[in-house]
C-alpha cells in the first residue's frame, strides 16, 4: 500500500499575464514606459510585510510598483524595491543565466530608435534582419536602459516592404 500523493495532476496554462522588471526608480521608469513607448497605465501598489515576503521570498521587502498595458493585453509590471537596503544592482549581460528581456513588436523600428533614444534607452547594436525561422524576415535589435533592462524592438516584413518600397 503506497502512502505517497499523486504527482501527476494535471493542469493548463490559461495565459501569460505581465512580465515585472524590476527597477532603481520607479518614476522614472513609469515615465519611459508610459509616455515614451504609449502603454496604458493601470494602477500602483505598495507591498510591505508577510505578504512582499511571502509573494517573493525577500525578508524585510517593500515593495512600490507600477502596472502598464500594452496594445494586445501584456502588462508590464514595474517594481521598485525600497527595501531590504542591501539591494544590488545586477550587470547581466544576454548571454548570463538569469537575463531576461521583452520582446515587442512595432509598425516602425526606426521611429522606435529615435524616440527612445533621448529617454536614455541605448542600442546595443545596429537593427539586423532574419533570415531564417518562424520570424524571417523581421528586422530585430535590442536595446537597454541603465538599469541593464533589454527590450527587443521587432518591425514584421510587411511593414520594412511598405517602407522601402
Amino acid at each position: 500500500m503506497s502512502t505517497s500523493t499523486n504527482t501527476n495532476k494535471s493542469f493548463c496554462i490559461i495565459s501569460a499575464d505581465h512580465t515585472g522588471i524590476t527597477v532603481s526608480n520607479l518614476e522614472r521608469s513609469l515615465t519611459f514606459w508610459r509616455d515614451v513607448l504609449g502603454f496604458q497605465f493601470s494602477h500602483t501598489a505598495h507591498q510591505t510585510g508577510d505578504l512582499a515576503k511571502e509573494i517573493t521570498g525577500v525578508a524585510g521587502a517593500e515593495i512600490k510598483l507600477a502596472v502598464l498595458k500594452a496594445p494586445g493585453g501584456h502588462k508590464i509590471e514595474l517594481l521598485e524595491y525600497v527595501a531590504p537596503p542591501d539591494r544590488k544592482q545586477a550587470t547581466l549581460r544576454p548571454c548570463d543565466v538569469g537575463s531576461i528581456h521583452v520582446a515587442l513588436l512595432v509598425d516602425d523600428l526606426g521611429a522606435v530608435l529615435q524616440k527612445i533614444s533621448a529617454s536614455g534607452w541605448k542600442a546595443v547594436g545596429k537593427p539586423q534582419t532574419l533570415t531564417t525561422g518562424p520570424n524571417a524576415g523581421k528586422r530585430v535589435v535590442y536595446v537597454r536602459d541603465t538599469d541593464g533592462t533589454t527590450i527587443e524592438f521587432m518591425q514584421s516584413p510587411k511593414k520594412q516592404l511598405m517602407a522601402d518600397g
